[in-house]
């Protein structure tokens, strides 16, 4: 896990000064070192900062060169950040077919796929992974980023210059011009939007793109030519055909195969533990795969007298795996106090305080030097986790005139789910085309009656605005949309930006995609059964969990005391700035500023004050933290 950044230029417009600056505001990425390469006609420049995960040795330091067998001049040089979790695998096929390494590193294995199997090596990769290779023979750059998304990949191109990184503060330290995106800022104030769904590429900032999960990226700057494509995608529909003990005993073998994966570290690894489901299987599998890298520490975010703290529950797991558990009790003091840190490394807005709660987690493990931690998020989005994929499953049973036999709707009752299905719900089985239209319009119109908004700012920018209603034809149509189009790339921006705030890495098993490719190709009663969420995940794991975590009913979903810590007398002083900050930009109205402020919990549809104090630091980005 580090910090990547690069200029690829048709002629030694820009030295290695300005890689340095664009490496210097990637620092905390990579605590452990930092390299620098230039070539000779000085047309690729490549910078990295080092977090040293596998192999320690100097051997292993980025930029890494690769010659290839039976040449004697340098041909390859790559900038990379992530981790290759099958590289072992990957390396023996290799020295197969003949290949011979010099060190203990996946980045060389990286290096070596590429020449061996060119752009396709991707396809073989189960990792998260953000790369950079300058071909000297070629003079091509070939990048690419993982399937979903894990690890970020800015660029900007301008005159035929290609300026890239991990982070966009490091392209604003190479001149890249700081405009930010109104269009985004729209959508986000409105909707709640933190990405466009329509435009993965697009960003809250002008000149600023990225690249979008499961992408590939082509430059020659001789030519300025730049290709990007998409080489991997998730089928929707399921097409297995397989029994209950067959497919329950293959999840959990692809769970473990992909925990067993995410363990091989060469400095100690720990895990997140909320108390939930996700967390509690992933800390129980890597408790009983008995690899000498779990360091036994797990670390937990406590809300004291929250009623949605799940401090109670993590704690069975720990007595019950004799774990060493960390925790943080977070305030609204800290929130406040943090505030600018937190921003400075989130550089988009941020949804709701959940993300701050897990940032805080990751400076726990800072502070007790785990350098490694495993997280479940993905989870939910592929296994349909959340309370809001009943009515999902339900249209698919009553599409199939199966609704009433199945029962569903009566188990889901009696495990105390409250989620609705009307007439609503069933215009929406039935006319799924139109249903998706009547969304969009709804959003709009939500988004257009918005009061506080200046109507200049509303006419400016709505003329573009944005909703992407998902497919609305089944659970594994809107599994796939929060997976792959909206909804888990939120997630996983905030795991990178606060792991990687800390110099810390996290590694999530949930999202091998072995794993998640044989999760949608499952009927969706794998997901939904008896008025259970998670249904295979629950059978696979009931046996080695308490029952009070393998079956709990109640579905938290990392929820911090966001409303109480808003009414904290200093966030209401920020937020009021905020409010002042945005009419004066034009895009409140000044009627605002003798509004209430309406402090609002985490997942509220209306958290507008929450989200003007996001806003408002999107438009004066701080530069340092």
């Amino acid at each position: 896990m580090c910090g990547i950044a690069g200029i690829i230029q048709p002629g030694p417009l820009h030295g290695k000064e300005q890689l340095h600056k664009m490496t210097n505001a990637l620092a905390h990425r990579g605590p452990d070192g930092d390299g620098f390469w230039q070539n000779s006609s000085g047309t690729a420049l490549l910078g990295h900062c080092r977090l040293a995960i596998i192999d320690l040795s100097e051997a292993a330091a980025q930029p890494l060169h690769y010659t290839i067998p039976g040449e004697t001049a340098q041909r390859y040089s790559i900038i990379y950040n992530g981790e290759i979790y099958n590289y072992l695998e990957l390396k023996q096929e290799l020295q197969n077919q003949g290949y011979h390494f010099h060190t203990e590193s996946d980045t060389e294995v990286i290096l070596a796929a590429y020449d061996h199997w060119d752009d396709e090596c991707l396809y073989h990769f189960d990792g998260m992974f953000a790369f950079a290779i300058w071909d000297e023979k070629e003079q091509e750059l070939f990048a690419a980023r993982d399937r979903f998304g894990e690890k970020p990949f800015f660029y900007s191109l301008d005159k035929g210059t290609l300026f890239f990184a991990s982070e966009m503060k490091a392209l604003w330290a190479a001149g890249v011009p700081y405009v930010p995106n109104l269009k985004m800022l729209f959508n986000y104030i409105t909707i709640g939007y933190v990405d466009n769904p329509e435009r993965p590429e697009e960003t809250f900032f002008e000149h600023i793109v990225q690249l979008p999960p499961a992408s590939r990226l082509y430059f020659t700057p001789s030519t300025g030519e730049l290709i990007i494509d998409k080489y991997w995608d998730l089928p929707m529909s399921s097409t297995l055909s397989i029994g209950d003990e067959e497919a329950i005993d293959h999840f959990h073998h692809l769970l473990s195969q992909s925990i067993d994966r995410r363990l091989r570290s060469d400095v100690p690894v720990g895990t997140s533990l909320s108390g939930g489901l996700d967390s509690s299987s992933i800390a129980m599998l890597m408790y009983k795969s008995g690899k000498r890298s779990f360091s036994q520490h797990c670390f937990t975010a406590s809300f004291p007298g929250f009623e949605k703290d799940e401090l109670g529950y993590s704690r069975i797991i720990v007595k019950e795996f004799g774990l060493q558990q960390h925790t943080v009790a977070i305030t609204g003091d800290d929130l406040v106090h943090h505030w600018q840190k937190f921003l400075y490394h989130q550089e988009e807005p941020a949804s709701s305080a959940s993300a701050f709660a897990q940032f805080s987690v990751f400076e726990l493990a800072k502070q007790h030097q785990i350098t490694v931690l495993l997280d479940g998020q993905g989870a939910d989005e592929t296994l349909a986790g959340y309370h809001k994929y009943y009515k999902w499953y339900w249209q698919e049973l009553f599409h199939q005139r199966k609704l009433i036999r199945s029962k569903e709707i009566v188990a889901a009752r009696e495990a105390g789910v409250q989620e609705s299905f009307g007439w609503k719900n069933i215009m929406a089985s039935l006319l799924p085309d139109l249903a998706s239209v009547i969304l969009e319009k709804q959003y709009l119109f939500h988004a257009l009656g918005q009061q506080d908004l200046h109507k200049d700012f509303v006419r400016l920018q709505s003329k573009e605005a944005y909703y992407c209603s998902p497919e609305l034809r089944g659970l594994n149509g809107i599994l796939y949309f929060n997976t792959c189009v909206h909804g888990l790339n939120e997630l996983l921006r905030y795991a990178d930006r606060n792991s990687m705030a800390h110099g810390r890495e996290v590694r999530l098993p949930f999202l091998s995609h072995e794993l998640v490719e044989f999760i949608f190709s499952l009927p969706p009663n794998f997901k939904i059964r008896q008025g259970w969420t998670k249904w295979i995940l629950r059978q696979a794991m009931k046996d080695h969990l308490p029952a009070t975590i393998a079956w709990r009913k109640d579905k938290t979903g990392f929820e911090p005391p966001q409303k109480q810590w808003m009414q904290h007398p200093a966030m209401q002083e920020m937020i009021k700035d905020a409010r002042e900050k945005l009419v004066k930009e034009k895009i409140l109205n000044a009627s605002v500023l003798t509004k209430p402020l309406e402090p609002a919990e985490a997942y509220s549809k209306n958290n507008y004050d929450w989200r003007y104090l996001n806003a408002a630091a999107c438009l004066n980005y701080k530069s340092e933290a």
